[in-house]
């Protein structure tokens, strides 16, 4: 199967995903493309995704967006990790942060010369060692030279898209106000030939890419590309949204704070705070959710809380005949560790690499969904990670994430941690070694051996090499100034 050549590219959709997709491909691609993005005003986004994870920087790098001006006119804050409060248990916390902790030798990771430290009693918490960890805790925040601090944003959502667009725009991308009334295809082949729009205009294009959000109107209702539901591993189907005004200095991290049936999160921005609670409808009816997200938020609301509906799963193929499939069209796996723009990153940055200027190959097709496959699959282990490694069991709801079936891709990695203290990072994986020890750690497995080349090591030896670590981390966070001061001086919003 080989298409023509490819000129015209529509999309299907704007929000996050839609301007994401429209600025990239223009500022990248736009000499030798024409793109046009179809949205309506009367349609709504979701648009709560407001937290993001260090690759978004490369994709900025790629488009050589101004950090300090992006950040003002979304009103970013920086995000060094995640608080996980409630996870291992009730009033147990601990933080999934960013970059490496400690140092590594070829053969093994830190965890191994930690694990040895504590043994002898003379290492301290994990999380010292790591320097995005201990400037979360102190609300301490700097962009420094070198990369010298991992990290990403906070940033409203919908500020984003209208950023977005304003870059895409600039490099030539149209605009087409108007609500799609029918997908036409070619009955020969079945590729998609033009949307038709309800005032009767006709776009057609050669690639399609379907960000039509959750009713995935090009990519399910008209190619009927088949849908796998994960919610036997990951239940939680609802999730109400609110914001509400600041009362504090905003925070370097997110909150992810468990509840009874779910879990809430908090997330700063330099005008107001982005809050939700993500829940399972079988454990938690919708009006006890929103009362519950209602007793546990900080300040005025500033709007009425929404309810999103979701299923957590992937479409059998991302990329379908002349369509691809970014955002929630494409699947959903819930927000816990912000992966959502990730994976919109990653479904551009994989398809520009790949880009069928020529006319589309199946050879092309199949190792894009190949690709987005394992992917998607890594993350959704990770995700599940969370749940399932628990010691809570004081409602059904967690008797039921503690007790459930897991995929076996996930029990090899917890068993070959907790046996060995080993974790192999699978090629192109998002989660490193570093986040697959903090959360398995912070959710309560201790491996029960270290790695023999860790007794090279004298006691003596180790305790050095340990309290060199630690104290350079120290002296590191003290030079820092506080979040709140960096971003005033930095990057400061116009309220």
């Amino acid at each position: 199967m080989k298409s023509a050549g490819i000129k015209k590219v529509v999309i299907a959709g704007g929000g996050t995903a839609g301007w994401m997709a429209a600025a990239s491909l223009a500022k990248l691609l736009g000499k030798v493309l024409d793109i046009t993005l179809v949205e309506s005003d009367q349609i709504g986004t979701v648009g709560v995704g407001e937290a993001t994870i260090p690759p978004l920087l490369t994709l900025h790098k790629l488009l050589d967006i101004n950090e300090r001006e992006f950040m003002a006119h979304t009103q970013a804050t920086f995000k060094l990790g995640i608080s996980f409060e409630n996870w291992k248990n009730v009033n147990q916390d601990y933080i999934h942060s960013f970059g490496t902790t400690g140092k590594d030798c070829w053969a093994a990771g830190f965890q191994h010369f930690w694990l040895k430290g504590m043994e002898r009693g003379i290492a301290s918490d994990y999380g010292d060692y790591c320097p995005e960890l201990i400037a979360a805790k102190q609300n301490r925040f700097a962009v420094l030279p070198n990369q010298g601090l991992n990290y990403a944003y906070h940033l409203d959502a919908s500020l984003y898209a209208v950023f977005l667009r304003n870059m895409a725009e600039q490099h030539g991308a149209k605009r087409i106000e108007g609500k799609i009334n029918r997908v036409q295809t070619c009955e020969k082949t079945g590729f998609i030939q033009a949307l038709l729009l309800e005032s009767g205009q006709r776009i057609e294009g050669d690639l399609f890419i379907d960000c039509s959000g959750f009713r995935g109107l090009l990519i399910e209702q008209t190619l009927h590309t088949g849908f796998d539901d994960w919610t036997h591993w990951l239940p939680c189907d609802s999730a109400w949204a609110v914001q509400t005004e600041s009362v504090a200095p905003p925070i370097p991290y997110t909150r992810s704070i468990a509840r009874e049936s779910g879990w809430q999160w908090r997330i700063p921005l330099q005008s107001r705070v982005g809050n939700g609670l993500v829940y399972c409808s079988r454990y938690l009816d919708d009006d006890a959710a929103r009362q519950c997200l209602l007793d546990n938020v900080e300040g005025k609301t500033l709007v009425e809380p929404r309810l999103i509906k979701f299923r957590t799963g992937t479409r059998r193929k991302h990329w379908n005949k002349n369509c691809i499939a970014l955002g929630l069209a494409s699947g959903f796996i819930e927000p816990l560790e912000s992966t959502s723009i990730h994976l919109i990153q990653r479904g551009i940055v994989r398809l520009m690499q790949m880009f069928p200027l020529n006319g589309i190959e199946q050879s092309d097709i199949d190792e894009f969904n190949q690709q987005t496959r394992h992917e998607t699959e890594n993350i959704r282990d990770f995700i599940i990670l969370h749940y399932n490694v628990t010691d809570r069991r004081d409602t059904a709801f967690w008797r039921h994430c503690a007790g459930m079936s897991i995929p076996d891709s996930l029990q090899h990695r917890i068993e070959l941690f907790r046996e060995t203290g080993r974790v192999f990072k699978v090629p192109n994986e998002l989660f490193g070694e570093n986040s697959w020890t903090q959360v398995m750690m912070g959710q309560g497995i201790i491996p029960r051996q270290y790695h023999p080349i860790v007794n090279a090591m004298e006691d003596q030896e180790l305790e050095h090499f340990l309290g060199q670590i630690k104290m350079q981390v120290k002296r590191r966070v003290e030079q820092l100034p506080s979040h709140q001061d960096f971003i005033r001086h930095y990057c400061p919003a116009a309220m």
